[in-house]
């Protein structure tokens, strides 16, 4: 085992987070489960499409579903990558590539009101 291979994992993990659509349903979950049709119409994207970007973030273990029926409703299985997403957003700053990843942090809004625009909290 080389020293790269012990890399291996966060690797993966930040493959996962480095598609704009993955990083749009993460953003998405924060604010509360969605089914993929929710996704799918909520992001102009083929079921397909959102099934496959679910898929890759449920392998890294970010993304659970639970079952109801016939349906599946997708949450964030991890609180921590909402912390990587605010670390990073705090980097883009410190490093003048500010981009929007947690749309309420460092906000009295982040305390308060939730980044979903209809009050929902979005997980610390």
């Amino acid at each position: 085992m080389t020293s790269l291979d012990g890399l291996a994992p966060a690797a993966a993990l930040f493959h996962s987070l480095a598609d704009p659509v993955r990083l749009t349903i993460v953003q998405r979950l924060a604010c509360g489960e969605a089914r993929v049709v929710d996704l799918t119409r909520e992001l102009g994207l083929a079921q397909s499409t959102v099934s496959k970007h679910l898929g890759c973030l449920r392998g890294c273990k970010l993304v659970d579903y639970r079952a109801e029926g016939r349906q599946s409703f997708y949450f964030l299985a991890a609180a921590e990558l909402m912390d990587l997403l605010r670390s990073a957003e705090q980097l883009l700053t410190a490093t003048d590539r500010a981009v929007a990843l947690c749309p309420t942090y460092g906000t009295d809004a982040d305390q308060q009101v939730g980044a979903c625009g209809d009050g929902t909290q979005v997980p610390a």
